[in-house]
Order: C-alpha cells, then sequence, then structure tokens
C-alpha cells in the first residue's frame, strides 16, 4: 500500500482489535502488498487488512481456516478471543489472527513434504466451494492479454507469458479425476515454523487442482519427499506457477515491494522452468 493508505489500514487495524476489548498499545507492520499484515502489540494478534474490494476474498479466508481447524489442520488459526469474522471499519476489511512468533531456520524438505502431506489430508476432509485453478491462470491471462492493464509489458514477453498460461494450464488441466483442494500458494514465506511446528498462513488462495500444483511452490527437494508425486507435472507446475507470478508483477497497480527486480526475475524463472520441462 501507499504510505497515506498504509498508515490508515495501521489505525483501521488497531482500532478494531482495541474495540473487541483486545489491548493494543503498538502495531508492527510485518507485510506490506497488496493487503497489510499487522502484529498488534502486548495482546499479539496477527491483522490482516485489506481494502474493502476484497471483503470476499478476506471472508473466503476466514471460512477456510475456521474449516481447517475444525479437523486440525497444520494451518494458523484465527484469534480465539474473538467472533471469527471479518470487520469493516474505514473503507478496509480487517481479520484477527493468532500471531506465532517464527522460530528456527528453514524448514527441511522432509518436514516440509510431511506437513503438505497432513494438509492435503485435511483439505479433503471439508466441503468447499472453492475456485479452480484453470480459473486463477485465467485472471492472469486477461492481465497479460489487456495492455492497458499491463502497459509496460514488452511485446515479446506478453507473448510468453500468454502461451506459457494458456498452453500449460489447458495441458495440467485435461485430467481432472486426481483434482482435490489445494493451498493454492503454499510457498516458503506461507510456511510458518512455529513452536507448534510447520503452519500454513495465507489461506485465500485455496483452490481445486492436483497436489502437484501445491508442490510446484516449495523448494525442489520437497516433492521428492512426497510419496506418489509426478516430478514432470511438479515441473510444469513450477514454470505455470512462475508465469502468473509474472503476470501480477506487471499489472498497471501492483504494489509488490521491489516490482521491477521481480519483473525480470519472474520473467527469467519462466524460461528456466520451460527449458527444464523441455517445451523452449
Amino acid at each position: 500500500m501507499e504510505p497515506l493508505d498504509l498508515r490508515r489500514a495501521v489505525v483501521a487495524g488497531r482500532a478494531t482489535a482495541s474495540q473487541l476489548g483486545l489491548q493494543v498499545d503498538d502495531a508492527i507492520v510485518i507485510h506490506n502488498s497488496d493487503r497489510v499484515a499487522l502484529r498488534l502489540v502486548p495482546c499479539d494478534v496477527l491483522a490482516r487488512v485489506a481494502p474493502s474490494g476484497h471483503l470476499a476474498d478476506s471472508e473466503f479466508e476466514v471460512e477456510v481456516a475456521r474449516r481447517l481447524t475444525d479437523v486440525d489442520a497444520p494451518v494458523a488459526e484465527l484469534d480465539p478471543r474473538v467472533e471469527p469474522r471479518v470487520h469493516l471499519r474505514d473503507a478496509f476489511a480487517i481479520s484477527l489472527w493468532t500471531y506465532y512468533e517464527p522460530v528456527g531456520s528453514e524448514i527441511p524438505p522432509a518436514d516440509y513434504a510431511d506437513v503438505f502431506l497432513r494438509h492435503h489430508a485435511a483439505l479433503r476432509q471439508i466441503d468447499l466451494d472453492a475456485p479452480h485453478f484453470t480459473d486463477r491462470v485465467a485472471v492472469a491471462l486477461r492481465e497479460v492479454n489487456d495492455r492497458e492493464q499491463s502497459p509496460e509489458l514488452p511485446d515479446s514477453d506478453r507473448e510468453l507469458l500468454s502461451g506459457t498460461l494458456s498452453g500449460l494450464s489447458a495441458a495440467i488441466s485435461s485430467d481432472r479425476d486426481d483434482d482435490q483442494l489445494l493451498h493454492g500458494e503454499p510457498h516458503p514465506g506461507n510456511l510458518l515454523n512455529t513452536r507448534r511446528g510447520p503452519l500454513f498462513v495465507d489461506l485465500a488462495t485455496c483452490c481445486r487442482g492436483p497436489i502437484e500444483f501445491d508442490l510446484a511452490h516449495a523448494p525442489e527437494e520437497v516433492g521428492k519427499h512426497y510419496a506418489g508425486a509426478d516430478d514432470g507435472l511438479i515441473h510444469r507446475c513450477r514454470a505455470l506457477n512462475w508465469a502468473m507470478f509474472s503476470a501480477w508483477r506487471w499489472r498497471r497497480d501492483d504494489q509488490m515491494p521491489d516490482r521491477g527486480h521481480w519483473r525480470g526475475e519472474g520473467l527469467n524463472q519462466v524460461r528456466a522452468a520451460l527449458d527444464r520441462c523441455g517445451l523452449v
């Protein structure tokens, strides 16, 4: 968020928690992108604050968290001291979560695979109306193909992303027999190492698809520890994921920090992933 919007988001997050009876003396910005994550102290709440236009996404995330907590999934939980819902304040949608102090360092591949197995098993236990991963690809493809939405994307790179998104989406989704609910974006930044063990966060990306779509977000060694995973499909999903990531970075209104760097790096990763699949 821009500085003015960020200040308003912090005020809204603090005021919401205080109004609900939680003690808030300070707010620490943990993450600032299209939405903001705040650590509120001393109540130790993680407030996720998004523009109210993202209300549906915030409500979906809360519902996913509620259902997964009920089946003991390895996910971050909503704060138990307040009602599990999204609050609206000053044009922001605010949800309140348990704050987990990070511990240790990088999660070993075998442990990463184990938490994947437990998370996917929990996802199979809940009934949820979630989009297919191809729906998300279609949104990225529209951004790439619309020059008004991605005016700075060079023509050659636009062609690369458009072809990758459309071609791989169709190829990967041709057989949906093994599709199930997924996290959607379980990259290392969305898996916290806590005293309770690894926990997935950022649940708004929940979608349906093959488990390889999730595994493609993790470090490459993780898939080798996940029994039954299709290594070739993981590589194709990784190329698709990088193409989606790149599509978001070229959006006119993208607010990811260091966007200029990630625009170039994303395209480099797309080409490398396609080369790995023998598709370049």
